[in-house]
């Protein structure tokens, strides 16, 4: 158990800083994207951590709550669970901007700062 919680840890982080890197290279789609996926997979180590299980759901409001999470940090997820559909599919937002990425970039960096005092 110990091991996957650090396996989704090292992946979040990943995620994490690819997003930073995505977003200093103007791919705003894509960095709000992998700050979701980001916030996610920590949250996701949390919720192993106490439930000893995987949740396999995408709604981070949920997996918030489920671990009853503060609701800042409940709040900036569902900014961010958003952008799990809006950045994959054309058509559903005309484009996301340099601000929504750097804003999920930093809400990511909340969520994963959270989870891992509670890890």
């Amino acid at each position: 158990m110990e091991e996957d919680i650090r396996e989704w840890l090292k992946k979040s982080e990943s995620d994490f800083d690819a997003a930073r890197f995505n977003l200093e290279g103007k791919k705003y789609d894509v960095s709000a994207f992998l700050s979701q996926q980001a916030a996610e997979k920590a949250l996701k180590a949390v919720y192993i951590k106490k439930f000893k299980s995987l949740l396999k759901i995408h709604d981070l409001v949920l997996l918030c709550r489920k671990l009853g999470a503060p609701k800042e940090i409940e709040d900036v997820c569902k900014t961010l669970t958003a952008f799990y559909i809006e950045t994959r599919y054309p058509g559903i937002v005309d484009e996301i901007g340099e601000t929504e990425a750097a804003n999920a970039l930093a809400y990511s960096q909340k969520v994963i700062e959270w989870s891992k005092k509670n890890l």
